[in-house]
């Protein structure tokens, strides 16, 4: 009875093996877009990938359909993929969307948080504000999103929190780009402190209030940062 029990295990474990392949190469490739590494617009180049990422073809491509639906990747036929352009006649409709969902979720979550969540939530606020002042913006953006997603999931009402997962990982790389401006990214963290003081108060009206506009804030900058880039491409 022993090898039959055996072999069903060892047929599966090539294939799981291969999704985490996938899964790592698409989570890696995601970091490289949000960051610039992998620049809108440019033409993926399977080889080099491959090889940076320490992967074969294979799940390259697999992780590639993953960023294709989060809208980070254009598929194209008989032609290789290439990263998508941020579209500027979207951000606004996509910040007013997040902001609409996290302003909710603050209000729950300031009625519905545990004292533990609360804690997390001053334990993170304090590491972000460290990552701030060592000007370690890809620590801080790290924090950042945990933060956000920390605050989604302490309101507990699932559809809102798979709403929101939905459109943050569209509107990733768009944040670290409006992050990367000084004036932002100080602004950013007072925010954020006076955002927690309000969810510590139990006070859901001005968390949601704050959060929502704090996120509405951050796509105007983005868009700010955008129009003055603009004549730079079209010059180049």
């Amino acid at each position: 009875m022993q090898p039959k029990s055996e072999a069903p295990k060892g047929r599966k474990s090539p294939k799981l093996k291969r999704m985490g392949l996938h899964e790592r190469a698409a989570a890696r490739m995601r970091t490289m877009i949000i960051r610039g590494e992998l620049p809108p617009g440019s033409q993926t180049q399977e080889t080099k990938l491959s090889k940076e990422l320490g992967v074969s073809r294979t799940p390259l491509r697999e992780a590639m359909k993953v960023l294709a639906a989060e809208g980070l990747i254009e598929l194209r036929p008989n032609r290789s993929p290439r990263i998508a352009d941020i579209a500027v006649e979207d951000i606004s409709e996509l910040f007013e969307a997040l902001a609409g969902i996290e302003r909710l979720a603050a209000e729950l979550a300031a009625e519905r948080a545990t004292e533990r969540d609360l804690a997390r939530l001053r334990t993170l606020q304090t590491r972000m504000e460290g990552h701030h002042r060592n000007g370690k913006l890809d620590d801080y953006f790290a924090i950042n999103g945990e933060i956000h997603n920390t605050i989604v999931r302490m309101a507990r009402n699932t559809p809102l929190r798979e709403a929101h997962e939905t459109l943050i990982s569209r509107a990733e790389r768009a944040r670290y780009l409006a992050l990367g401006a000084n004036r932002r990214w100080s602004n950013s963290v007072d925010e954020h402190a006076d955002i927690l003081a309000a969810l510590e108060a139990r006070d859901g009206d001005a968390a949601g209030r704050l959060l929502g506009a704090h996120v509405a804030r951050t796509g105007t900058a983005l868009l700010e940062v955008l129009a003055t880039s603009q004549p730079k491409q079209t010059a180049a």
